[in-house]
Order: C-alpha cells, then sequence, then structure tokens
C-alpha cells in the first residue's frame, strides 16, 4: 500500500458549534478549506481536539462528513471512530468508510481500566468491520492504557495497521515502536512541543490540536526536517513551544485555540462543549494571534 498520503502534517481538527451547540458543518468545512491552502497533508477528526467524546454519533458523522466534503480527493481525512464500546466504535467506522474517507483510528475503551486482551479484541473489532486502513491512537494520559510492546507488535503485523498515532509524552516509544514496525509503517507524532524530537526519534509524520492555530509554522517546521535543516528546526520548535506555553496559560486549551483561529481564519470556532471553560477572546488571544503572525513573516522571508 502507497503510504505517501499518511506522511506529513496532519491538524487534529476541531468541532465547532453554532449559537446552539449544534454542528456548525459550514464553518467545520470553511476550517478545512483553509488548511487545505496552508499546505498541510490532511485533518484528523473527532478525536480529543475534536471533542470527540463530547459529541454524539450523529454529531460525529456531521463533523465527518464535512470535513470530507471540503477536502475533496486530493487531502488525506483520518476519522478518530473510537468510543467507550466497540458496537458504536463500529457503526462510525462503516459510517467513515461510507462517506470515503482515507483511515480511521481509534483509542483504547475507555473509562473502564481493561486489560490489554479486551483493548485487542476493541481494536480487532472495529478493523475487521471495514476495509479502510486503521491507525491505533495511543495516549495513555488520558485513557491510562499503556501499550504494551508485544499487543503493539500483534497488531502492527495486521495489514489493515498501518500506522500510530503516538501522543505519549516521551520520544523514547517512538524510536521502539519503529524497530517493532519496520520502515513501512506510518508513526504519527503526537506531542506538539516535541514535533522536532518525535520526528528524530522516528517519526514519519505529525497529529497535532495546537497545528490549528498555526498551521504555517509546523508545515515549514516538517520542510526544515525534511531537508536536515535542523538547527532551523529547532529554532522554530522554540518559537513554536512559546506558542504553545501562552495558550496552555488560559482557562482551556481548546478555547484559547478556537478563539486564535477565529482572530487568524476570520472563522467565528466559537467555544469548546462544557465541560471544558469557555475562553473570552481578550486581549491575551490577540497577543498569541499577532505573535503566530509575526513568525509566519519571518519564515516567510527565509524561503
Amino acid at each position: 500500500m502507497d503510504l505517501s498520503k499518511f506522511r506529513g502534517v496532519f491538524v487534529a481538527l476541531n468541532a465547532i458549534y453554532d449559537e446552539n451547540d449544534r454542528i456548525n458543518a459550514e464553518a467545520v468545512k470553511a476550517l478545512v478549506k483553509i488548511y487545505r491552502e496552508k499546505g498541510v497533508k490532511g485533518v484528523y477528526v473527532c478525536g480529543s481536539t475534536g471533542e470527540g467524546f463530547l459529541l454524539s454519533t450523529e454529531e460525529r458523522m456531521q463533523i465527518a462528513e464535512a470535513a470530507k466534503q471540503a477536502a475533496g480527493n486530493d487531502f488525506t481525512v483520518i476519522v478518530h471512530v473510537g468510543c467507550a464500546s466497540s458496537k458504536e466504535s463500529i457503526i462510525l467506522a462503516r459510517h467513515a468508510e461510507k462517506i470515503g474517507v482515507d483511515a480511521v483510528s481509534a483509542v483504547p475503551c475507555v473509562y473502564y481500566r481493561l486489560p490489554a486482551k479486551s483493548v485487542e479484541l476493541h481494536w480487532n473489532a472495529i478493523i475487521d468491520s471495514t476495509d479502510l486502513p486503521f491507525i491505533i491512537y495511543n495516549i495513555p494520559q488520558l485513557t491510562s492504557f499503556n501499550l504494551p510492546y508485544d499487543l503493539f507488535e500483534r497488531m502492527a503485523k495486521n495489514p489493515k495497521v498501518i500506522g500510530i498515532k503516538n501522543s505519549e509524552e516521551p520520544v523514547y516509544n517512538m524510536e521502539r515502536f519503529r524497530t517493532i514496525a519496520g520502515d513501512d509503517f506510518i508513526i504519527f507524532n503526537g506531542s506538539d512541543e516535541q514535533y522536532l524530537g518525535g520526528r528524530l526519534m522516528g517519526a514519519d509524520a505529525g497529529i497535532g490540536g495546537t497545528y490549528g492555530t498555526m498551521p504555517e509554522l509546523f508545515v515549514r517546521l516538517e520542510k526544515y526536517i525534511s531537508e536536515g535543516e535542523i538547527a532551523k528546526a529547532k529554532k522554530l520548535q522554540h518559537k513554536i513551544n512559546d506558542i504553545i506555553f501562552d495558550l496552555l496559560s488560559c482557562d482551556s486549551l481548546y478555547g484559547a485555540a478556537k478563539q486564535v483561529i477565529s482572530v487568524r481564519f476570520n472563522i467565528d470556532a466559537g467555544q469548546p462543549r462544557l465541560p471544558f471553560l469557555p475562553v473570552k477572546c481578550d486581549e491575551k488571544i490577540y497577543a498569541i494571534a499577532d505573535k503566530i503572525e509575526r513568525i509566519v513573516a519571518e519564515i516567510s522571508e527565509d524561503e
């Protein structure tokens, strides 16, 4: 299988709601089109940044459909279908296949602290339900499931399992997963502030939520890494991390990101769904947006 469509920078797409807390499909489409124009490779839909576990099954389908409609056939769409139950995950996976997305992905079962055997059954049930490629989503800080190497090795041997979105903090496992799975396997770096480290330790690509506020910077960071300009990449990662630090200093990362997106791209991205805290579009948000614009201008001069 040609995996080139899965290498590069992927924005973890924010969910957007209207004033009545319903999915704003038109705003979602407009945002996806902007990311296409900015040079990212694709979007990851209904994951952590996409508030997937705060959405109904129907709402997740609406966002997936909007993203795919805006993407067309030359922009990669990965849909996260992980749910508490395998049954609901399968429903979402089959819907994703029906609308023509490129791959599905899932975290382990949430809430219940299940053993590796249960997680393996859960993932395999999703995989077997469609003909789509599958991407493991490893984020132990939220799921409380630390992916064992032996389970990863068994999963990676399945030809339909093409990659892993690894969002755990240490980049060490990027190298371990690469060693186990080999080169014909996509490893997505999921820790935005460690994009450079993850890529150097074995990742082929990245999926991140803060990418949505500054896609140009991550696209350029990937360019520097691909061209071996590590000193420039290190300098840019430092600037990106300053922005991430600013976003994290707000009441809600997702709320702050949506406000910056609204300011930068003239799209009303609204607020995250409760229980995430709302964030006001105040001087701090404008300062973050201005900082991003200044760095975008700097890297444009470097062309």
